[in-house]
């Protein structure tokens, strides 16, 4: 085999295990529902806590959940 055959082959199998990776990323990204992810992001945003205020000024109201 020429030298060019290998690298073309190589860069084939390259291609190959990237649009794997990405396909299982994807699958495992829509397995939740969105009553799920929106779960996680209160529970996220619920452990960061509020943003930091700079001084003199007041935090903007929060809104109560929609249903």
């Amino acid at each position: 085999m020429r030298w060019w055959k290998v690298v073309g082959l190589a860069g084939f199998a390259g291609v190959v295990a990237t649009g794997v990776v990405i396909a299982r990323a994807e699958r495992r990204r829509r397995a939740y529902t969105p009553e799920q992810i929106r779960d996680r992001l209160r529970t996220r945003a619920a452990e960061a806590g509020p943003p930091p205020q700079e001084p003199g000024t007041t935090p903007a109201p929060i809104l109560p959940e929609s249903p």
